[in-house]
């Protein structure tokens, strides 16, 4: 198994990662900017030996095929990506892209088994691996016998419990700010943000500027409206791009 361990300290402009993939040998970077800035460290592009990965913003839609493998004793008690202690008999998985959090189901298809984990981890980096499960999952779908195994893994979202006890799934977690704004740029200098922000405001009602320091440096940051859901966020970054303004994403807004 190979899995990513994503430090939480980065500095601005690719940053070298702090510890290496597992298994030794492994070149890793995330790929900080000020346009990233307002993200978590697990949620910036990252490379592993050249290779690049973008983070998905969403789970929404998400379904894959490949080989699934797992990772067990070696890794037990190390630290995952998104800073928890890893458990080799918890119902946990890595994940290249998915959003850490997000409840995955695994049909392993040479036997028909299925089970379902939520992804705390990054990886795993070999080609045609799609994911890398805990022990105790693997042990489920009849993956640690034969160490790999075809599967079709489908995203269902944040894990929690209704009014009846009973778990759904949503769209984002119990404990993340459920507001969101498209950033559209960032800039040096807050005249250039200002103007920009004018132009968006007289177009789409709403645009609001943001200043952050990084490393001593100060970045205002463009960002149009205050939507309530990430589908209406995403709605408005398409609408956007459609009037010309490309390289936009959704952040959550705190």
């Amino acid at each position: 198994m190979i899995c990513l361990r994503i430090s939480r300290t980065v500095a601005v402009g690719c940053a070298l990662l702090l510890s290496t993939a597992c298994g030794g040998g492994y070149r890793t970077r995330v790929l900080d900017s000020p346009a990233t800035a307002s993200l978590k460290p697990h949620q910036k592009p990252y490379t592993v030996n050249g290779q690049r990965y973008t983070p998905l913003a969403s789970h929404q839609g998400f379904v894959q095929k490949g080989l699934a493998s797992w990772y067990g004793r070696k890794f037990h008690g190390r630290k995952t990506s998104n800073g928890e202690i890893y458990n080799m008999y918890a119902m946990t998985a890595a994940h290249k892209t998915l959003p850490l959090g997000t409840s995955v189901r695994v049909h392993n298809l040479a036997n028909g088994r299925q089970t379902v984990v939520r992804v705390n981890d990054r990886g795993p980096f070999i080609q045609g691996r799609i994911i890398d499960l805990s022990y105790t999952a693997a042990d489920k779908l009849g993956v640690v016998g034969p160490g790999t195994a075809p599967v079709k893994i489908e995203a269902l979202g944040f894990q929690g419990q209704d009014s009846a006890g009973r778990t759904v799934y949503r769209m984002v977690a119990s404990d993340q700010v459920e507001s969101y704004a498209v950033q559209v740029a960032s800039f040096s200098s807050d005249a250039n943000a200002q103007r920009l922000a004018a132009e968006l405001r007289s177009r789409f009602g709403s645009a609001n500027v943001y200043r952050s320091l990084i490393n001593g440096s100060n970045y205002f940051r463009v960002r149009v409206g205050k939507y309530s859901s990430l589908d209406a966020a995403e709605s408005a970054k398409l609408a956007i791009e459609d009037n010309g303004f490309s390289n936009c994403f959704v952040v959550a807004m705190e």
